[in-house]
């Protein structure tokens, strides 16, 4: 394991005892999220393994007192998450391949319309939390190779029930998304 993921945990902590507001955590964790991802050379290969059906969530790190996670999601291609929320802010930044980010809002009569959508390259993040826009759909968008990339949430996001949503009518189901391995790396190694 490489110094850059037990920098950043540092890095992340540090940030988070001193800052409350989440436009600053925003705007400072995507700062040292993109000078994480900016150099793809770090990330052990069982964390970046795709799953022939599913995308996989494989927890890197999860603060003690539940303040953050840090997963790699590795989608094969053409996976993609369904629309869904995250009840907390939340970063994600591009490893490797290209992903495609669709944001949903709530319309007057409980459906989802798309919004926005955008492509994030490797080096390239984006942020979600409720404040600012928490429902989306993430895909890789590449035919023919996986897409990896790397999520900071305000919580254990693994954790957390949260929601997926049918965009037509508007259903929501709970879920808790737990993580696709059974072990974290040693980020002392």
């Amino acid at each position: 394991m490489s110094r850059k993921l037990l920098e950043f945990v540092q890095d992340i902590t540090r940030l988070l005892a001193g800052e409350s507001d989440e436009a600053r955590i925003l705007a400072r964790g995507r700062e040292r999220l993109a000078g994480l991802v900016a150099v793809d050379d770090w990330l052990p290969d069982a964390f970046a393994q795709p799953h022939p059906q599913y995308y996989q969530q494989y927890l890197l790190y999860a603060d003690p007192l539940d303040r953050f996670s840090i997963v790699s999601f590795v989608w094969g291609p053409g996976q993609r998450t369904p629309v869904h929320d995250h009840l907390t802010w939340g970063l994600v930044g591009c490893l490797r391949g290209r992903e495609r980010e669709t944001a949903y809002e709530r319309q007057a009569d409980g459906s989802f319309r798309a919004t926005d959508t955008r492509l994030l390259l490797p080096g390239q993040t984006a942020a979600v939390s409720p404040s600012i826009g928490d429902v989306h759909q993430v895909a890789n968008d590449l035919a023919d190779q996986p897409s990896v990339s790397i999520h900071v949430y305000g919580l254990n996001i693994g954790r957390v029930q949260r929601h997926v949503f049918d965009p037509d009518s508007g259903a929501a189901k709970s879920f808790v998304s737990g993580y696709a391995s059974s072990v974290v790396p040693n980020l002392w190694a």
